[in-house]
């Protein structure tokens, strides 16, 4: 729920509604503890009182119209056969990605291999240094 918000912002948060109730705030945060109790218990008693209408069991997640159908209203057999031609297509779709996946990190590795600098040769002798030159003082 607040996954979005850093302690900071919570602290923030908390300090605001501080001040806002003030004294008040214990019965506050009682009071909607309490409302969402009730609101659970009604959650509970609306699917207990559909099982009960629809004569099988049902669960909340079995709300979802996705769920409800695949549930209720496909056999398995429907399933399967629903499922059977999108199989097919997923499988393949997924060895086209491997091979453009292999592909790609081919690529990558030949790149990498470009770009590292080619190894300088070892020196094989110190070169020469160049003799000293003489300088004639008496010319001058």
């Amino acid at each position: 729920m607040f996954e979005n918000l850093n302690w900071w912002e919570i602290a923030a948060l908390l300090m605001l509604a501080l001040l806002i109730f003030g004294e008040r705030l214990p019965k506050v945060i009682g009071d909607g503890l309490r409302m969402l109790r009730s609101l659970r218990q009604m959650a509970q008693n609306a699917t207990t009182d559909l099982s009960r209408e629809l004569g099988t069991d049902i669960q909340l997640q079995d709300l979802h119209p996705k769920a409800f159908i695949r549930k209720h209203v496909l056999s398995e057999d429907d399933e399967a056969a629903l499922r059977k031609p999108l199989q097919g297509l997923f499988e393949d779709v997924k060895t086209d990605l491997n091979g453009v996946k292999t592909d790609l990190n081919g690529v990558k590795s030949n790149l990498t291999e470009a770009a590292k600098p080619a190894p300088k040769p070892a020196p094989s002798a110190a070169p020469a240094a160049p003799a000293p030159r003489a300088i004639d003082m008496d010319a001058t």
